[in-house]
């Protein structure tokens, strides 16, 4: 009996990296839509498909941010300090105009010049951290001191110094380690970027004038929010993405590295990638109004509507868990369910324009210096944080390389083991605090609809011309 027992339980741990970390993300997953209530509807549905999906998106009644959303205090506990002042928080009205004219002014440029910082940081960096013939390396932490470097170069116009990437790197890391739930955040390393900013944005050295309708310190929780964390950790995580999949994907690396030049195909392969690994898995937003979209289907004001990108992209393409590429030759991206940057009727990202331009430059780069090889699970929340080799591809091969993908592979599968188990608590333990902390609801307790403190009313960007 104590045979059979012993032998049934050897067996689960042999196989948990077959079933555990499905197990645990379903768990994780109800955990998470516990925080919501009874409020939250998930798109698409059965009352609104992917046809309609865009339509509830873009509806201008859709337009509410933080207000009202038990969920918001959880990206604000993760998002934090600043998030009142970030941009895809910031409720409509005068200061969210004031910020968004702010950003794109600091995200604008000749398309050239734009492309040539990117290759120029990515450079930089990876002839600094990768000198070996055979590199094995974690492609989203590779990537953040890239993009830290040119969102650096876009707020200040000049070099990044290393200890100011350092400062910018360890701030985006320090958010998305906590967003995947595989580690807590440290308010106090989120602390030291606040206080380097503070200290460049009192000396005027910010390359265009900040939003007058914030105070210093909101200023200062401005460019950190939505240039040092969402930008650089959006742009690594893309690039993590696209890189993972032209990894398990050499022909369609072999083609891009034949003919860089070609912006129609990379086009293509940015498409899928963002198709099949969107950088949301859900994007809520809160009714300030009531959506009737007939038939019996309204939703009142005050619904948090959450909008699922994977389940969105995968509706009406043939084969969707397959990285195809060539899907977009036969398929308009304007007629297939495809958002990668939102709608234009309901804030689209700001660096809708930029984002392509810089990772194809980027791209570029390391394609020119190696090729890349992996064996890992390729998921849309990329935990693992995309593990890789890098070869130098001014030569053959090494032999060992199927050796190195498969010790890649095996120790994927058991730290997945673990990570998940690390998701589950960490990831209820942060559900708890920041439902305790409750930063947005206690915000909204003391300012009005548009996040305002009573009394203030921001200047009008003709006052401030004058």
């Amino acid at each position: 009996m104590w045979l059979t027992g012993l032998l049934a339980a050897a067996a689960l741990v042999l196989t948990a990296p077959r079933w555990l970390p499905a197990r645990v993300v379903a768990l994780r997953a109800k955990v998470f839509a516990k925080v919501n209530g009874d409020n939250a509807i998930t798109f698409p549905n059965a009352q609104v498909g992917p046809e309609r999906f865009q339509e509830v998106y873009g509806h201008p009644a859709a337009n509410g941010r933080s207000r009202g959303a038990a969920l918001s205090d959880l990206f604000w506990y993760w998002l934090s300090p600043g998030a009142e002042v970030h941009q895809e928080h910031l409720e409509a009205g005068p200061r969210y105009d004031d910020v968004a004219r702010t950003t794109r002014a600091l995200l604008s440029g000749p398309a050239d010049e734009l492309a040539d910082a990117a290759a120029r940081c990515a450079g930089r960096v990876l002839d600094e951290l990768v000198t070996g013939r055979v590199t094995p390396v974690r492609l989203r932490d590779l990537m953040v001191p890239v993009w830290a470097e040119y969102c650096y170069e876009l707020v200040f116009g000049e070099p990044c110094p290393r200890a100011a990437r350092d400062l910018i790197a360890g701030h985006a890391d320090d958010v998305v380690t906590a967003l995947k739930c595989t580690g807590l955040r440290h308010p106090a390393r989120r602390e030291r970027l606040t206080r380097y900013l503070a200290r460049r944005v009192a000396a005027g050295d910010v390359r265009r004038p900040l939003p007058a309708s914030l105070s210093p310190a909101e200023r200062v929780h401005y460019l950190q929010g939505t240039f040092f964390n969402t930008a650089v950790v959006q742009l690594s995580e893309a690039m993590a993405h696209l890189l993972l999949a032209l990894a398990q994907h050499p022909e369609v690396a072999d083609r891009l590295r034949r003919d860089p030049a070609d912006d129609r195909y990379f086009a293509h392969v940015l498409d899928e990638t963002l198709r099949l690994y969107p950088l949301f898995g859900i994007a809520h937003r809160i009714t300030t109004g009531e959506i009737d979209l007939g038939g019996g289907t309204t939703f009142p004001e005050g619904t948090v509507l959450c909008f699922s990108y994977p389940d969105y992209h995968a509706a009406g393409h043939r084969d969707p868990g397959v990285f195809d590429p060539d899907r977009w030759a036969r398929v308009p991206a304007r007629a297939a369910h495809h958002i990668p940057f939102g709608v234009a009727a309901n804030r689209p990202c700001p660096a809708w324009r930029l984002s392509p331009l810089a990772l194809r430059a980027a791209t570029a780069e390391v394609l020119r210096r190696f090729t890349l090889h992996s064996t890992v699970t390729h998921t849309r929340s990329l935990p693992n944080r995309g593990p890789c080799l890098l070869v130098r591809a001014d030569g053959p091969p090494p032999r060992h390389l199927a050796a190195l993908g498969a010790f890649l592979r095996v120790r994927d599968r058991w730290e997945d083991v673990w990570r998940s188990v690390v998701q589950l608590v960490l990831g209820t333990v942060m559900v708890l605090h920041a439902r305790r902390l409750r930063l947005a609801g206690r915000y909204f307790e003391t300012h009005d609809t548009a996040g305002c403190p009573p009394g203030h009313r921001p200047p009008d960007h003709r006052e401030r011309a004058e």
